[in-house]
This record gives C-alpha cells, structure tokens and sequence, in this order.
C-alpha cells in the first residue's frame, strides 16, 4: 500500500529543501552577517514561503490554498530549524480580515506594508475595566465633521511601544447595547493625543503597555465594517489571535530542542532522555504536539472551504495550544536541574535563557488572550452545547 501523497508532493518537498539548502546561510542571525529581517520576509514571500495564499495585487505569492504544501513547508523548515519569517498581531491577526472585511482601499494602503514587515501593528482591545467581558468597552469615539475624536485608556497593549500603527475597538453608539455600539477603527500611533507607558512582566520586560487616548482625531473612512458593527471584526479577529497564540509549528520546533537537550544533559550520570519518568513526560507532550498539528490541518482545511465550520477544532486552539507550550518549557527547565533555575546573565545558562523566558511568557499567555477558565466556558458552550453558567444577580 502506498501512503505517499505523490510524485507532484514528493518534488515539492525537494524543492522546499533545495530552497533551505541555498538560503540557510542567509537567514537573521545576531552572531553572524546576514540578511535583515525585512530581507528575508522578502524573499520568503517572493518563493512561497510566506503569506503564500494572500493575493499577489496585496503583495503575496497568490498560491492557491493547499493543505499537504502547507504542511510540507511547515514540517522541512522545522526540521531545519530554519526562521520561518514575520509574524506579530498585523500579519497573523489584521490581514485576514482585512481580506475578509477590508474595503479595496484599505487591502491596497496596509496588507503590502503589513505582511512585509514595513508597518508593525498593535490591538487596542482590552481595558482596566474591560478584559474578559471586552464588550463592557468605554473608550469612545464621537463623529466630529470628518474626524472621530477618541478618549479613553487601553491596556495590556502588546508591542504599542514599537507600533506604527493600532487597530482599535471603540464605543461609538453609546445608547446601543454594548455589543452593537462598538467600532473597529485604524489609526496612526504617531496621531497627536497617543501616550504609551511599558508595563514590565513576570519575563522581565515589557512586552505590554498602557495606551491612553486623549482627544485623538482619526480620519472618518479608517473604519473597517459599518459603524457600530465593530463587534463582528473583533470578534473574526479573535479567532485569528487565539489560533496565533501558540501555533503547533514553533511548539514542534521547541519540542526538537527538548529532545536535544534531555539528550546531552544528565542525572547521575545517566542522560535525562534515558530517565523513565522524564522520557514518559517527553512521549506525552509529543503526542499532543502533533495531535495540535493535525488539528491544525483541519483547521486550514475549513478555511480553504468556504462555508464549512472548523467548529470544535478552532475553539480548542487557545486552551490547549498555550497550556502546551507551558509544558513543553517546563520540561526544559526540569530536565537541566539546578540550572534550570539560572537566568539572564547567569554563566551556566543554556539556550540563552529562552526555556525559562517562554515559561513565565505561556504562563502569561494562560491567562492572556483570554484567560484558560473563559476558554473552558467558551468550549463547554459554543462546542459542546452546555448551557450557560447562572448568573448572580446583583445586590
């Protein structure tokens, strides 16, 4: 029986290796002289490799969508332990629905600039007093002639310090139920009236800020969707940011260097990968590794075919995606014993410190994103069919 997807896949993998072959040398590297990563977006998109299906008049390859070639891209740069280009909230979470929601304008003024690394994003979603329940948003915009003027405060504002530029949620219909009078604007954080203060986290830096808006004037045409119906973008935008979180790809990456090193350090003298408890530890994270990697299969198959719902598929990717990832460095961090402990300059260290920085990072993811308690509601609801939790009514 021949389980090959055939010659045409064969000759594709080759190609994606001959690619990494003569490339390797060129990718980003801090140690050594190399292209910029700008650079090698460029030409990972220029051959396929990135934003592969995104129309080339918005700057992509123009593929048509494919599963197995998706793959094999996704599995020969693993294995190489090749960079696999840009990502960031404006690629993995504004572009799409930008193709999906966008006008023609918007596609041609920010998906070029977006997927090529030349317009970093941030998301103006969460604030003080609207986190889990988002649509409890206050941050307003009120229509001025051809300007909306925008007060408020965000936080927990992901890269808004290196940020060109913000897509926002804001309350626009303030007699509208909460979930009606919401719009999705963008704007320049370089707009008068913008302050960002870093917020440094459990890692060690600020990979959050707080945004404040105070007067903010913001073209009338730089809203996606009609007015007041920002609840549905955001809403599409979630689904991409939680599928982005932690994608199966870098965990299956992180979990080649587990193995690596559970097989050069030791515990009495014994390689940690020979331990049975720890080799047991390893075998369960792989196997949910790639049990995350054939749900995302799925997952692309459902959104080449237009109409079908990933259902279960997309609504799991958050909760177990990140819980995953939290795992899988925790094993790394277990399995160099007292050095696991060693951090930032610490001589002993290994892997630079990222085994412990990606701890305390998908630690936070767990709850960031939405938190892993919402996430289980979302699936006991949406996907299985349970009814809501009662509500307390208030005193």
């Amino acid at each position: 029986m021949d389980l090959s997807f055939g010659i045409e896949y064969t000759n594709f993998r080759e190609e994606v290796k001959g690619f990494i072959d003569q490339h390797q040398d060129k990718q980003p590297s801090a140690t050594t002289e190399s292209m910029t990563a700008i650079e090698w977006q460029k030409l990972l998109i220029d051959n396929g490799y990135h934003s592969r299906t995104i129309p080339k008049e918005y700057g992509g390859f123009g593929a048509e969508p494919d599963i197995i070639k998706s793959r094999i891209i996704a599995e020969e740069f693993s294995r190489a332990r090749i960079n696999t280009g840009l990502g960031g909230q404006g690629i993995s979470m504004l572009v799409p629905v930008l193709l999906e929601m966008g006008s023609e304008e918007q596609k041609q003024q920010f998906i070029r600039s977006t997927i090529g690394g030349e317009m970093v994003w941030c998301q103006g979603y969460s604030e003080p007093g609207a986190g889990s329940d988002l649509a409890s948003l206050t941050t307003k915009a009120e229509l001025d002639g051809d300007e909306w003027v925008i007060n408020g405060q965000k936080i927990w504002t992901s890269t808004a310090q290196l940020a060109d530029w913000i897509f926002c949620l804001v309350r626009t219909e303030p007699e509208a139920s909460k979930h009606q009078g919401i719009s999705f604007l963008l704007f320049d954080m370089k707009t008068q009236g913008i302050e960002v203060r870093p917020l440094v986290d459990m890692t060690g830096s600020a990979n959050f800020n707080e945004v404040f808006f105070t007067d903010v004037r913001v073209p009338k045409d730089q809203i996606v969707g009609k007015r007041g119906q920002g609840w549905q973008v955001a809403n599409a935008i979630l689904g991409h940011e939680r599928g982005s979180l932690a994608p199966p790809e870098a965990a299956k990456s992180r979990l080649e260097g587990v193995i690596r090193l559970m097989q050069s350090e030791t515990i009495g003298g014994e390689k940690v990968i020979d331990n049975p408890v720890f080799r047991d530890r390893l075998m369960s994270i792989q196997g949910r590794v790639l049990a995350m990697q054939f749900n995302d299969m799925r997952l692309f198959s459902a959104r080449i075919n237009k109409g079908q719902s990933a259902g279960m598929a997309g609504i799991i990717v958050k909760l177990m995606g990140t819980e995953l990832r939290h795992e899988l460095e925790a094993l790394a961090i277990d399995a160099m014993g007292e050095i696991g402990l060693s951090y930032e300059d610490n001589p002993y260290i290994r892997g630079e410190g990222s085994w412990q920085y990606l701890y305390m990072y998908f630690l936070g993811l767990i709850i960031g994103g939405g938190t892993s308690q919402i996430q289980k509601n979302i699936i006991s609801e949406r996907g299985l069919g349970m009814p809501k939790e009662p509500k307390v009514d208030a005193k």
